[in-house]
């Protein structure tokens, strides 16, 4: 292989043999002229060869040669986290979904999540891309359903609950993925709400079992009074008015007990599913104490309201739900109350957390039936509900929202309850994510505080949100 000629101390190679063929012609040319008798010529020739020689001197062995251009720059490829195909789609899916990758079998540490969609990443508050599945589930069914699908090859699911202030009801379907010979075990792990399901099969047998019980004695009143009014009350008109004044009272029993209880069921479906309307509360005790206004006056009792401006304690609220509450507290008041008592109804806007739970009365017995989870900043709007009837012995506190708990010794004047009512308020300030309390004493009365977040209304159009 030939060498190529060293370079010059510019930088650049010159090329001596360029020089050489110009000093050969420069020398040839005047000989040949010489021979041929041009004597002349052959000393122009000469001359010209010279200086030829001397201009190809410093044309050829000062001029630089340009370097050659360097070849472009070979692209080294960046490695980048692996994105598993399809993640933009399943981002959008509304089913938790995540992609695992299996260790050794016994290393517990071994199995990783390489990817959440958003739905997982918002329900089990994933921060990163990837890392250990145990910092992001805990419970042992999934993780025993992951197992079966990563080292079993087989799908496998899982029924599971999350306990809170709202119980949710989740499924857990694990199915393997082939992966390349030799490569990581994989499976695909999705996640189903299952909680309106399970709540309807819970409602439906709660409600076949509390109708079965509840309307059992009414209708056994009832057919023993069409017995004796078929038999020897038939022609006696003072039995028989006062046998169907009761039956009348019986029936009404029956449709107010179906009624709470087709209400709580319907709460208790939608309790997971926080409300998005706004009501004013004050308007709201306006209403339910209008609507109220004709029992108290028959029991002689009397309504004394506290309330703020309209406009002034927006709740973010169900308005159909919010009276519901008011009501069934006002009205279990008027109820205890003896005649010429009061009731006093009381409306709070922009609580805190501790001004919302605290101790309100002189009462001695204070206790909080719902406390929900207070988020940062949240503030609430209350209503209290003071009666100075017989009271509830501490005792009896915890179990005052149970289905058809009553305490002992203590009924309503002439139109007892279906004992749902307070049942009713607890299910629904639990979808309001609110709290519900109560303080007794024992001949002293009762008073009931339910609280609910406050709205972030406008202060240009809050009538828009109060109705």
């Amino acid at each position: 292989m030939t060498e190529s000629p060293p370079p010059s101390p510019t930088g650049v190679r010159s090329r001596p043999w360029r020089l050489a063929a110009l000093v050969a012609l420069g020398a040839a040319a005047p000989l040949v002229l010489a021979l041929f008798g041009q004597a002349p010529l052959a000393a122009a020739a000469a001359t010209a060869a010279v200086v030829a020689v001397i201009g190809g001197t410093l044309l050829f062995v000062g001029r630089p040669e340009p370097s050659p251009r360097p070849p472009p720059p070979v692209e080294i490829p960046v490695e980048r986290p692996w994105t598993p195909p399809f993640a933009a789609m399943l981002d959008r899916l509304a089913d938790p979904i995540l992609l695992i990758q299996g260790g050794e079998r016994e290393d517990l540490s071994g199995r990783r999540f390489l990817f959440a969609n958003a739905a997982a990443r918002a329900l089990l508050r994933i921060q990163r891309q990837e890392g250990p599945l145990t910092t992001a589930i805990r419970t042992p069914e999934v993780l025993d359903a992951v197992d079966e699908a990563l080292y079993g090859g087989a799908p496998s699911e899982a029924a599971y609950e999350v306990r809170g202030m709202q119980d949710r009801s989740w499924r857990a379907r694990a199915a393997p993925l082939a992966s390349e010979p030799g490569g990581p075990d994989l499976a695909l792990l999705v996640l189903r709400d299952e909680t309106e399901v399970r709540r309807a099969e819970r409602t439906r047998a709660d409600f076949l079992a509390n109708a079965s019980h509840e309307l059992r004695t009414p209708l056994a009143s009832l057919t023993g009074f069409i017995e004796t009014l078929r038999g020897h009350a038939r022609e006696d008109p003072e039995a028989r008015d006062r046998f169907l004044g009761i039956m009348q009272a019986q029936a009404e029993r029956m449709r107010r007990l179906i009624d709470d209880l087709m209400s709580l069921s319907r709460i208790e479906l939608a309790e997971h599913i926080p409300p998005s309307g706004n009501v004013d509360m004050a308007a709201a005790v306006i209403d339910v104490l209008d609507a109220l206004g004709p029992l108290a006056k028959e029991r002689g009792v009397t309504l004394r309201p506290t309330l703020p401006p309209l406009g002034a304690a927006i709740a973010a609220a169900d308005r159909d739900q919010i009276l519901q509450v008011i009501q069934n507290l006002a009205e279990n008041a008027v109820k205890y109350t003896p005649t010429g008592g009061e009731v006093i109804v009381e409306v709070l806007a922009d609580l805190s957390p501790a001004n919302a739970t605290a101790r309100v009365s002189e009462l001695a017995a204070h206790f909080s039936i719902l406390t929900p989870d207070h988020a940062t900043g949240r503030r609430y709007v209350a209503v209290r509900v003071r009666d100075f009837g017989p009271g509830i012995a501490r005792n009896h506190l915890p179990r005052l929202t149970e289905r058809f708990y009553r305490v002992e010794g203590q009924k309503a004047r002439e139109r007892p309850g279906t004992g749902l009512g307070l049942a009713i308020v607890k299910h629904i300030v639990n979808r309001h994510r609110g709290g519900l309390i109560v303080e007794s004493a024992e001949g002293a009365g009762a008073l009931f505080s339910a609280y609910v977040p406050r709205a972030e209304v406008s202060e240009e159009a809050p009538e828009q949100a109060v109705r």
